[in-house]
């Protein structure tokens, strides 16, 4: 069973759930990138639909997305920038219930659009962040999601998959 599908994990992952709405209490949506689906599970399970709670998946390894069309975890496309991270083959049975009921959407974004982000944070705030970590905030600056006028939102960005070789802070 794979790490991010077990009862603990999402538990867990849940706590940052907690976290966000104890330092921004009045937040509207919050940004997910999607892997395995153990965080957007657990956030999504803690917020229950009080919030609107969206993943962000790499265009290469569309899982959740996948998931959503067939009704039911399916082997999925993987790769990418983001593989590393965000690309198992398939969501994960335990996390697919409760992220249907508590997180329906998700966009996805192209590789150039998360280095791009990755590079953004760097460049804007001195955070390095892994591809998988930056594809939340990529949507923003994307476009692929477009929040509403006054719409508060929060981007999780996760992750500890960085190496100096493949960080581009150039772009």
């Amino acid at each position: 069973m794979p790490a991010f599908d077990q009862d603990e994990t999402i538990a867990g992952q849940g706590t940052l759930g907690l976290e966000l709405e104890q330092q921004a209490p009045r937040l509207d949506t919050v940004l997910v990138s999607v892997g395995g689906g153990g965080l957007i599970a657990g956030i999504a399970a803690w917020y229950a639909g009080r919030i609107k709670v969206v993943g962000v998946e790499p265009l290469a390894s569309p899982t959740l997305t996948k998931a959503f069309e067939a009704g039911h975890p399916v082997d999925a496309e993987v790769g990418g920038l983001a593989g590393d991270s965000l690309a198992p083959s398939r969501v994960g049975e335990r996390v697919f219930p409760i992220v249907r009921e508590y997180a329906p959407q998700t966009v996805l974004v192209s590789d150039d659009a998360i280095a791009n982000a990755q590079g953004t944070l760097w460049r804007t705030l001195r955070i390095v962040a892994e591809p998988g970590g930056a594809a939340a905030f990529s949507a923003l600056l994307s476009g692929a999601y477009t929040p509403q006028p006054g719409e508060r939102i929060a981007v999780i960005i996760s992750g500890g998959n960085t190496a100096a070789v493949n960080f581009d802070i150039t772009r």
